[in-house]
């Protein structure tokens, strides 16, 4: 068991989501940056998918009834496990009793918790991720929760430590053509992949909120609701972008500009609010 002394300004369980029922209405959701959750797996000899614990801003304080192995990646955090520092990005040995204090990161926003057999509790349509939009899966964690541990599998740790990403304070994030990219005008496209655009507070796990240059449509009118994709930009009617995330709706009515590669979601999903971003077309992007 993990119990939460604190858990931090949000913090969520997730695994890699539950894709195959947007026909239903249902979100994927999972992990906001991937890339550090499967990272952290592989840390303790987990299989990529297992769930952990994805923090907003930090500020966690975890004890571990049980000894386990932990790791946690993402947004670069100050850590004191059992009263002494501890590194991220690599694999940790936590007694029993032993009490993990995660800080507030000092760059990036998302930072991620696995623990060596999975954060296992209770899985929703085949996944143990929260989701926001639905409300699926468990719910944000709070002070008091018990979190059961899974049994850990054959697979032995391998490695000491890896390098963490970088996190640049103004990325270039590449995006694919979107499909109603004609629905803007010459000056529209040239003002999204040439002017900065900054992070607002009202994004979260289901979209990046944009403030920037206004984008305008060549053409009137809307079109009928389609089918959304994580990455996804789309343009309401007063300009703004909008970038979908995880728990973003399974459908939209607003026409979407581009796409964000994959590799352009992980980096897109740690900025904070205040923080600026450009795009470009074509390429992996970040």
């Amino acid at each position: 068991m993990i119990d939460v002394l604190a858990p931090g300004p949000y913090a969520t369980i997730q695994d890699l989501g539950r894709p195959g029922y947007a026909h239903l209405g249902v979100p994927r959701s999972g992990a906001a940056d991937e890339r550090a959750l499967t990272l952290a797996n592989r840390l303790v000899g987990n299989p990529e998918g297992h769930a952990g614990i994805e923090l907003t801003f930090g500020g966690a304080r975890l004890r571990f009834a049980d000894p386990a192995w932990v790791a946690v990646t993402g947004a670069p955090c100050p850590l004191r496990l059992a009263g002494r520092a501890a590194e991220m990005y690599a694999p940790v040995w936590a007694p029993a009793g032993a009490e993990l204090v995660i800080g507030a990161p000092v760059a990036g926003l998302r930072t991620y918790l696995a623990v060596r057999g999975g954060v296992e509790v209770e899985a929703v349509l085949g996944s143990r991720s929260h989701d926001s939009l639905s409300g699926l899966g468990p719910p944000p964690l709070r002070p008091g929760d018990r979190l059961p541990v899974g049994v850990a599998g054959d697979r032995p740790i391998t490695v000491d430590a890896v390098p963490g990403p970088a996190f640049p304070a103004a990325p270039v994030l590449g995006v694919l053509p979107g499909p109603r990219e004609d629905w803007f005008t010459e000056e529209a496209l040239r003002a999204f992949y040439g002017t900065p655009y900054e992070i607002t507070p009202e994004s979260n796990r289901v979209g990046v909120r944009l403030r920037g240059a206004t984008l305008h449509r060549a053409r009137e009118g809307e079109i009928p609701s389609e089918g959304m994709v994580t990455g996804a930009v789309q343009v309401p009617p007063d300009g703004r972008p909008i970038v979908f995330l995880p728990d973003h709706p399974p459908t939209g009515g607003y026409p979407v500009i581009g796409v964000l590669t994959s590799r352009a979601l992980a980096v897109i999903a740690q900025l904070r609010p205040g923080d600026q971003v450009r795009f470009r077309p074509g390429g992996p992007g970040a």
